[in-house]
């Protein structure tokens, strides 16, 4: 249940993370999951130029995991008709051409799946629900800024 960190700021960040999770509604649970998912790939871009195999791999494996257990697993393909089997269709594309980036250590690979993926991420943002400010809980950003705006895209 507890997990013990040796690294403060990644305690703050799993605790900041799990908050957040906890208060979100359903539209920021898969916000979170985009953001994740970029963050993934951010890092796995870092440990390819430092030539860090096992980490570039585990952030390639977390950026997967994110999109087939996270955003895939949470599509209602039947309600959803054609845009829920489009999305379902480019998740998996986009898990293919992760793994074939791994496989390869092809970043151009990884630049096209993140830039897909913020395409999505920018466009579920933009069709956030609006709440009422006084009975709305206060946003808490994970990453300290919370936009899409925040995420640089894969360096070029």
């Amino acid at each position: 249940m507890f997990t013990t960190y040796k690294n403060p700021a990644k305690a703050y960040a799993s605790t900041n993370i799990e908050s957040n999770a906890i208060a979100a509604n359903p539209h920021k649970l898969i916000a979170m999951l985009y953001e994740g998912a970029l963050i993934a790939m951010l890092q796995a871009e870092h440990h390819m130029k430092l030539n860090n195999v096992m980490e570039k791999s585990a952030a390639i494996t977390k950026a997967s995991d994110i999109i087939l257990m996270g955003l895939d697993a949470s599509l209602n393909i039947e309600e959803g008709g054609e845009i829920g089997q489009n999305l379902h269709a480019l998740y998996a594309y986009m898990c293919q051409e992760l793994i074939m980036c791994n496989l390869h250590n092809d970043v151009n690979k990884l630049k096209a799946v993140y830039a897909l993926m913020l395409d999505l991420k920018n466009t579920w943002d933009a069709i956030a629900p609006k709440v009422d400010n006084k009975s709305a809980m206060p946003n808490l950003p994970y990453n300290g800024t919370g936009t899409a705006s925040s995420y640089s895209p894969v360096s070029v």
